[in-house]
């Protein structure tokens, strides 16, 4: 028990894999919701995830493991979300309680956004179940699932209005291998985590057409610049996007071999189409749903993000990743 109460992470995939283990490094149980039963199953059998992340090992004894989401959050006091964005609405409508998260501090570790709605989690959660911004948190950092499976150092920064819960989850979660930080800018940092993705999709296209590293360093910071820009337009306050859940993280997820979001960037840039891209990496990169949230988010505020639109138009308008990179250098 920490003093934010129990515990509950949310999703059975990588992040919310090593997520539980980052919280079991100090927490002595959690609630954990997995939606199938097979895999609550594995499990039991395994003593470890049986889809993801299979070479970290859990004590059985410190999880309580459920299938019914609105069980899992009454019965917990923190909330971790962990489940892939176009999934998360999906998995919410089976909570029939409006009061399910009532006095719970509701903290997003979801890179992405709501499809089609085109609005962080931080903002679904508070609009849909009437959450106060108080009791909203995300979690962000420059931190890649399979490294803390490795248990190699890692980062993470928790954001909140509230910086009292910021302050006391991120001591929860800050351990032998895992540094943790505070941040009241939630939108900002959530903003950053669907961006950072998006421009790790170009970094891959660039490395899969054999650019090399001294492109790849003008890109970056081209993304970097785009992005402070676009925060400061939708979420004005003072920040430095040098921070680690800022920059730190879009540069580990546009360099990164375990970054999802490059990979099928660098598939589409050596020739591949998207669809088959997609369909070979088996897994979702929050990148491709996070271009097409931010492309239609900015025709609403109209601000000057020509790489995310390059993104977008080779996703979802099939331009030449050849065609469309050449344009995008004509504005560095």
């Amino acid at each position: 028990m920490s003093s934010l109460g129990k515990i509950a992470i949310l999703g059975g995939g990588t992040w919310a894999t090593a997520l539980a283990k980052i919280v079991l490094m100090n927490e002595k149980h959690i609630n954990w919701f997995i939606r199938s039963d097979e895999q609550i199953d594995g499990f039991y059998k395994l003593g470890r995830n049986p889809n993801y992340l299979t070479n970290v090992k859990f004590n059985l004894a410190q999880i309580t493991f459920y299938s019914n989401i609105e069980k899992a959050i009454k019965d917990s006091d923190v909330i971790i979300i962990a489940i892939p964005s176009p999934y998360v609405k999906q998995y919410f409508r089976k909570i029939r309680s409006n009061n399910v998260f009532k006095d719970k501090f509701v903290v997003s570790a979801v890179k992405g956004m709501i499809p089609n709605d085109n609005i962080v989690i931080s903002d679904y959660i508070e609009t849909a179940f009437k959450v106060p911004k108080d009791n909203v948190g995300v979690i962000s950092g420059p931190c890649h699932a399979e490294e803390v499976a490795l248990e190699r150092l890692s980062f993470l920064t928790v954001a909140s209005s509230d910086p009292v819960k910021a302050q006391v989850l991120a001591e929860t979660i800050e351990s032998r291998i895992m540094k943790s930080k505070v941040s009241n800018d939630v939108m900002g940092v959530e903003l950053a985590g669907v961006l950072k993705n998006i421009y790790a999709i170009i970094s891959g296209v660039c490395a899969g057409m054999q650019f090399g590293d001294n492109f790849q360093a003008v890109l970056m910071t081209n993304c970097a610049k785009e992005m402070q820009s676009f925060l400061q337009t939708v979420a004005p306050m003072e920040r430095c996007i040098s921070e680690q859940h800022y920059l730190g993280d879009m540069l580990v997820t546009g360099y990164s071999q375990f970054s999802r979001n490059r990979t099928l960037g660098a598939m589409i840039g050596k020739g591949y189409s998207v669809k088959s891209a997609q369909l070979e990496m088996e897994m979702i990169a929050e990148g491709f749903y996070g271009a097409k949230c931010i492309n239609e988010m900015n025709g609403k505020i109209n601000a000057d993000i020509p790489i995310v639109k390059t993104v977008h138009d080779i996703l979802y308008e099939k331009l030449r990743p050849q065609t469309a990179i050449k344009q995008l250098i004509e504005t560095f």
